[in-house]
């Protein structure tokens, strides 16, 4: 039904990247990991979800990372984290499909708020939470 556009069985074990302390040193650079970057969307959102993690089947890259998120609502959707946005690539956990041309978004938030009422409604209340939390201390 969906497809992979790579399997990870077709990969080299180890591609040196990660040994090479002169390439993860180099200072100056403005490459970022997209597994990091994936790993700090996930925990910020993760209370509004049911469930949410960087994708251990799909490569990561520099430039790109897989997230499988399910929402409240029970569905499940894989995304892919890119330089560009965020964007649905698969109605399940750690899949791709070509065929699917959604639309990037920005931010975490924009993408899973028009997938997930429930997600809106949870993260709309924790805010209002934080609000009044900041209004007490700042009426003390």
């Amino acid at each position: 039904r969906m497809e992979t556009d790579c399997n990870p069985m077709e990969l080299p074990n180890n591609t040196g990247f990660e040994e090479d302390s002169d390439y993860r040193d180099f200072e100056g650079t403005d490459v970022k990991d997209m597994r990091l970057e994936a790993e700090a969307v996930v925990n910020d959102v993760l209370f509004a979800v049911s469930n949410m993690f960087v994708s251990k089947t799909l490569p990561c890259a520099e430039d790109v990372a897989y997230i499988n998120v399910e929402t409240r609502e029970k569905n499940r959707y894989c995304l892919e984290l890119t330089e560009a946005g965020l964007r649905v690539v698969a109605y399940d956990f750690d899949q791709t499909d070509d065929r699917l041309q959604t639309p990037y978004h920005e931010t975490v938030y924009s993408l899973l708020d028009s997938l997930s009422p429930a997600y809106r409604e949870v993260f709309g209340n924790a805010l209002l939470q934080r609000l009044e939390a900041l209004k007490k201390d700042g009426q003390s």
